[in-house]
């Protein structure tokens, strides 16, 4: 029963973890990553979609990207979702594919991103001690209830917390790595 509880924290623990790299892969950092426009939507067709699905996305070089729409019809479309990001890339249409030049980024911007890198990283960290919060009341709930006794729920509590803080400290490794990428010139 303890065991099952806390298997399940460290899944979901897992997971925050896994949402955290994926949306720091979205901040831009000097080099060119398809990541980043993962979460630009095109308007196509009257729905809204992502650009991964309507386009393949390759880094000819590590200063840009290119986008070849399967539909050569969605390249205008393309092209306004991406001015309409909040990314600052100016794309480059040729009336085949889509080319994207990525800027270096000045200093001020790079502190910008590292803010921005910082605060993802704590949102990892709360949504940890949330589900830590929650394996420790279902815990509770099972002492209460008679199904396990005191002394097993609170050796269950304290191998959570120390799940949590496994977790807490990759969370903070993660960010320190992407800072030092976006901080590298």
């Amino acid at each position: 029963m303890v065991n099952q509880v806390k298997n399940q924290a460290e899944e979901k623990m897992e997971k925050a973890i896994q949402v955290l790299k994926r949306d720091l892969l979205t901040l831009r950092a000097g080099r060119a990553n398809p990541a980043i426009l993962d979460k630009v939507s095109v308007e196509y067709y009257g729905s809204e979609m992502p650009i991964n699905q309507l386009a393949n996305i390759s880094t000819p070089d590590p200063r840009s990207l290119l986008i070849q729409p399967w539909d050569k019809s969605a390249l205008s479309e393309i092209e306004r979702a991406i001015l309409k990001s909040e990314l600052g890339l100016t794309p480059n249409n040729d009336g085949n594919v889509i080319r994207i030049t990525i800027p270096p980024l000045t200093e001020e911007r790079r502190n910008e991103l590292v803010k921005l890198a910082r605060k993802m990283g704590e949102e990892g960290k709360v949504a940890i001690r949330n589900i830590r919060r929650d394996a420790n009341d279902e815990l509770r709930k099972l002492e209460k209830n008679g199904e396990i006794p005191e002394d097993l729920a609170r050796r269950g509590q304290d191998d959570i917390q120390k799940l949590t803080d496994r977790f807490i400290k990759e969370a903070d490794q993660v960010v320190a790595g992407k800072e030092k990428e976006i901080m590298e010139i």
